[in-house]
């Protein structure tokens, strides 16, 4: 497994609507970071602060703009810049535990396209996920067993 490219393709995958603060996260942000706090509308994170409605992208997203050949760009307009475009996460020591833990299993990093799996990767799955959990263990617990649902925000383990 290579390491994070920072390609951002999983936070802009769960974005616009795939992602959820706990309750207490909320109330965190509310307490010591109003400036997340204010992208939070009735409990649903990334919302509009004046208008309410859902955010297409993470408002903390932001693409390193010396790689896309030096242009001021947004992360959407990013994405077509054509050129290598890493992307950073402003409030990435804040984030919620749903960008904290991703990603959570090997199937969904297939799945969102994740740069960080190689092919060996895929041809054994198995070592793969343990390699994840090793990769992961300062953000997640390891998976105990297979994931029964590899939603966002719905993930369980079995055991």
């Amino acid at each position: 497994m290579k390491p994070c490219t920072q390609c951002g393709k999983c936070c802009q995958h769960y974005s616009d609507g795939g992602l959820s603060a706990t309750s207490e996260e909320i109330d965190w942000w509310q307490t010591f970071r109003p400036e997340i706090a204010r992208y939070v509308d009735d409990g649903q994170i990334w919302m509009h602060p004046e208008t309410g409605e859902r955010l297409p992208e993470c408002p903390f997203l932001t693409a390193d703009a010396a790689r896309a050949d030096e242009q001021s760009i947004t992360s959407a307009s990013a994405a077509n810049a054509g050129g290598r475009v890493r992307y950073s996460c402003s409030i990435y020591h804040d984030r919620p535990d749903d960008c904290r833990h991703y990603p959570v299993s090997i199937d969904e990093m297939r799945r969102d396209g994740c740069e960080m799996l190689e092919l060996r990767d895929l041809d054994n799955p198995i070592r793969a996920q343990r390699a994840l959990d090793q990769l992961m263990s300062d953000s997640r617990p390891p998976l105990s067993g297979p994931v029964a649902s590899t939603e966002r925000g719905a993930t369980q383990r079995t055991q």
